[in-house]
């Protein structure tokens, strides 16, 4: 068995690219279904996370619709890097597009510690 001191930090780190967004209650269903369907199939095609995992957020209020966080993860900052600079602009302008009445999403980079 491997001694924490020869585990390399940078080989065992692991980010996740964190969107939340708040989806207007009387489109959520659809929105979530063209998540599943379209929209994350697309973003792990490009090779750059190994898997993802869709949360809902609870215990918030809900009146201006439902949250969810949408989890992305990748092995290597190199490859998020990468991800923003190929690929992110252009699947979020297809999103922007398509939900223009009303999704609000923000982004954000997290490093797994433990």
């Amino acid at each position: 068995m491997l001694k924490k001191s020869q585990i390399s930090p940078e080989k065992d780190t692991m980010y996740i690219y964190n969107v939340t967004s708040l989806v207007p209650t009387d489109i959520h269903s659809e929105w979530l279904d063209w998540m599943r369907t379209d929209h994350i199939p697309r973003v792990i095609a490009t090779g750059l996370f190994s898997h993802h995992r869709i949360l809902r957020l609870r215990d918030t209020d809900e009146s201006d619709g439902v949250t969810y966080a949408v989890q992305y993860f990748c092995s290597s900052r190199e490859a998020y890097d990468l991800y923003l600079s190929k690929h992110s602009t252009s699947l979020r302008r297809e999103a922007t597009e398509k939900w223009s009445e009303g999704v609000v999403s923000f982004r954000t980079l997290m490093e797994v510690i433990n």
